[in-house]
């Protein structure tokens, strides 16, 4: 089950829905202030925190990349709960995430036609057959939020240290399907500024709802 926290305004017709860890959790009021600061548009954020980061995000089983856990498939489940949460016909939902919840996110758009907006801060799409996947399924979302720190191919990982390149491919990839879309260079690592680039990731899909209200 994932376990729900609630921020912004609760009446609010805009709804961010994150995929959580406790890392995440613990710089939430540094993300919204942050979000505030860059938009005016008024929102909602759900942070539904998952129990196992690596299966429950993961649209399919992959070799593990640091340490000794793999990746389950657990993201089919997950998003069947995430949807509970979309329930509300005059709301809009947007999903985002960090990391394998901005992975977990781009998947959950092919999925699914519920979300309005993807805001996929530094998402892990050198996640194996993942650019696959992309190529062969309709990206459900009318705009796309894609981002990646500078400095995040520069690892020892060789799995990993494609991730620059693969994101390049689903940018040109949105682009010819004429998708609103944008991808941001943070100046960083992987493991830096992940409240302030989410915020940025929610801030920019909030932004194209001007005029469309």
């Amino acid at each position: 089950m994932l376990k729900s926290f609630e921020f912004g305004n609760p009446r609010a017709q805009h709804v961010l829905i994150q995929l959580v860890d406790d890392h995440d959790l613990a710089g939430m009021e540094k993300e919204i202030t942050a979000i505030r600061a860059a938009t005016d548009v008024d929102f909602r954020l759900l942070a539904l925190q998952v129990a196992d980061w690596n299966r429950d995000l993961s649209p399919w089983p992959a070799p593990p990349v640091f340490g000794k856990v793999p990746f389950g498939n657990g993201a089919k489940e997950t998003l069947q709960e995430v949807l509970t949460f979309t329930a509300d016909p005059a709301k809009k939902y947007y999903l985002g995430g960090y990391s394998l919840a901005g992975l977990f996110a781009l998947w959950a758009a092919c999925e699914s036609a519920v979300f309005r907006g993807i805001a996929a801060a530094s998402p892990s799409v050198w996640f194996p057959a993942f650019c696959d996947y992309l190529k062969e399924k309709t990206f459900q979302s009318p705009c796309v939020y894609l981002s990646l720190g500078d400095k995040e191919k520069k690892t020892r990982n060789p799995v990993m240290a494609n991730v620059e390149d693969r994101i390049r491919d689903v940018f040109d990839l949105f682009q010819g399907q004429n998708l609103t879309c944008t991808l941001e260079w943070n100046k960083g690592n992987h493991f830096q500024d992940n409240d302030i680039r989410t915020a940025k990731a929610f801030a920019w899909v909030l932004e194209q709802t001007r005029g469309n209200e």
